[in-house]
């Protein structure tokens, strides 16, 4: 068996092949694409097998939006996969589409120490239900349960449930945002496509001075999220709106991780996940993160016992492969 297995992502796409699950770390060939170049995910795998010029028996693939009945339309651009289109397409006996959350999930309980920063030390409740979050391109969230023998991951599309502001900075974050799109979900707020509307609402609305350098710079830039948060991280000092900006992001990051910890009393550990996290770590462990995910008036004492780890690897990818010999 071959498996070919991709984390299809709304801004990049990681392909790999594999020929055992004992090798899940470590592909015979892998290769990364911009999501934007391509018009399906027939036409990127296709390149990546020509480029490889290797033959795969079967596929699985995370998608970054919710997999119903064999077919997926991802939120953030603007794909229908199925799943009998591409196993004919790509010439493969079968291939399996899952929620690129419940990939990530689906590798939590195979992480090395070394994958994982701890953001809260407590102690775990051994088999005890495990919550995930990860801020990307959007924001996805899943959860785990013990079945008895494993964790089963479940998906969810609990990063798209309205956004609750928790003081009046927020709340006036969340009216410029509905005045701008309607609904205000936490992916509005909290997600690498939300830092640039959160920087334009504390400029716009008087919060602290933009030097004309950065402006310029910010000009020229198609994604401004990195610039943005490099700016913030560098240097806070010179650029104000920057550092607020990765504040508010923290805040609200930590705020609906202890939502999903609660809704899934989540006492095997909360888990941050996706491509900005690690990235921005300084502002998760500055207390920001903590002090929001903390604090739930009487069950403040109870999310204090809860461990938080940033994931630091490609779980996804890894999540994928592992889904995919599990199911092939």
């Amino acid at each position: 068996m071959m498996l070919l297995a991709g984390d299809i992502g709304g801004t990049k796409i990681s392909l790999g092949l594999y020929s055992s699950r004992a090798e899940a770390r470590r592909p015979l060939a892998r290769a990364e694409f911009r999501s934007a170049d391509f018009a399906g995910l027939e036409e990127v795998a296709g390149q990546f097998l020509k480029q490889t010029n290797r033959r795969a028996s079967h596929g699985c693939f995370d998608v970054a939006g919710p997999v119903i009945a064999g077919c997926a339309r991802l939120t953030n651009l603007p794909w229908l996969l199925s799943e009998k289109s591409l196993a004919r397409d790509l010439g493969l006996e079968n291939v399996v589409l899952l929620n690129d959350l419940e990939a990530i999930a689906h590798a939590v309980p195979y992480l090395e120490p070394e994958e994982l920063h701890p953001l809260r030390a407590a102690q775990a409740v051994p088999r005890g239900p495990i919550a995930v979050i990860a801020p990307g391109t959007g924001l996805g969230e899943a959860f785990l349960v013990w079945s008895g023998s494993r964790y089963i991951a479940c998906p969810s599309e609990g990063g798209h449930t309205d956004f609750g502001p928790a003081d009046e900075l927020q709340a006036q974050l969340w009216r410029h945002l509905r005045n701008r799109y309607g609904h205000v979900s936490y992916e509005r707020v909290c997600s690498g496509q939300a830092l640039p509307d959160i920087y334009d609402f504390l400029l716009h609305s008087g919060h602290g001075p933009q030097s004309p350098e950065f402006g310029e710079k910010l000009a020229l830039e198609l994604d401004r999220t990195p610039l943005i948060v490099s700016a913030a991280l560098k240097d806070p000092v010179a650029n104000p709106l920057c550092a607020e900006t990765l504040r508010i992001f923290a805040a609200v990051l930590g705020a609906e991780a202890g939502n999903l910890a609660l809704k899934v009393l989540a006492t095997g550990g909360v888990y941050l996940a996706g491509g900005i996290p690690g990235r921005i770590l300084p502002a998760l462990t500055d207390g920001i993160f903590i002090e929001a995910f903390s604090g739930k008036g009487r069950f403040t004492e109870f999310l204090k016992n809860i461990p938080v780890f940033a994931v630091l690897s490609r779980a996804a990818l890894l999540g994928a492969v592992l889904y995919g010999f599990d199911h092939a």
